[in-house]
């Protein structure tokens, strides 16, 4: 299976980067990893935040097949604890799923057609983090989660 995860904009914050890209490199030692980045929309001052989710809504779905999984990290999705989301990710992997997506979206959410198109939302906390932070979060979460998957000793309960 291929996780994949989208973000729109990049990453201006070295220390996020870092982190960000340590556990990716990690994660590629238990499957295949990548991260689409969306480019930032220009000219966001003379749009509504309504616009703006449509037109970063519109660049999301032209990289999803009908046959991906989308999970939006979302603040109102589902909890786990990590062993849940480990389970979690054992699921879509038994499922058969080959692309599993994660979307990060931009600094105001999701339009309504990612809302309708996905198939999951997960939260990774109730508390809301920026679009940047969530980066490292989502990376170190699907790393740590092939370790528990593995049995090896990277998490204690």
């Amino acid at each position: 299976m291929l996780i994949k995860i989208i973000a729109i904009g990049k990453t201006d914050h070295p220390a996020i980067q870092e982190l960000t890209e340590l556990y990716s490199q990690r994660i590629g030692h238990y499957l295949r990893f990548e991260w689409e980045i969306i480019p930032d929309l220009k000219n966001t001052k003379s749009l509504s935040q309504s616009a703006q989710k449509e037109k970063e809504g519109e660049l999301i779905l032209k990289k999803i097949n009908s046959s991906d999984e989308l999970i939006l990290l979302d603040e109102n999705g589902k909890s786990f604890d990590s062993v849940g989301f480990s389970d979690f990710l054992q699921k879509k992997m038994n499922a058969g799923i080959k692309q599993l997506f994660f979307v990060i979206g931009g600094p105001y959410g999701f339009s309504d057609a990612v809302y309708q198109r996905a198939n999951g939302k997960v939260s990774l906390s109730k508390m809301t983090f920026s679009h940047q932070m969530i980066r490292p979060f989502i990376a170190e979460q699907i790393y740590r989660a092939m370790t528990i998957l593995r049995g090896e000793p990277y998490h204690h309960q």
